[in-house]
């Protein structure tokens, strides 16, 4: 098996992740995936999709990721991690598909419109 390269976005992160066999280390822009995302919560993302197909220590994975938040790169490495997982073997596709983690979501922030405070929100009206 040779690298697998893959392409995940969540809002406005971009992940591009590459996957080849080795025993489980995650490096994300050049730092430990431990290091980088400090939160278990956020640790548990990154690694749900090696635990739904049961290849948990298995791939070494190198992730560059930049723009939008922690989370949001978190779950755009996810889903990028998810489809290489899928391109390395097509059993992977209806585990990781019935957990949601190939479907790209698509909720972006709304822009803001001209003459209100925010996308939605108005100024204050005075009727006198």
């Amino acid at each position: 098996m040779e690298v697998i390269n893959a392409l995940g976005r969540r809002k406005t992160a971009v992940a591009r992740v590459f996957v080849k066999k080795g025993n489980g280390n995650i490096t994300v822009n050049h730092r430990d995936a431990k290091e980088y995302f400090t939160t278990s919560i956020l640790q548990h993302t990154l690694n749900q999709p090696f635990a739904i197909t049961n290849t948990v220590g298995q791939y070494d994975v190198t992730v560059n990721v930049y723009g939008g938040g922690i989370k949001g790169q978190a779950e755009a490495i996810r889903l990028a991690v998810s489809r290489a997982l899928v391109e390395v073997n097509e059993e992977n596709r209806p585990l990781l598909k019935a957990q949601g983690l190939l479907t790209r979501d698509p909720r972006m922030v709304e822009r803001k419109k001209f003459g209100r405070k925010k996308a939605r929100k108005r100024f204050q009206f005075s009727k006198r």
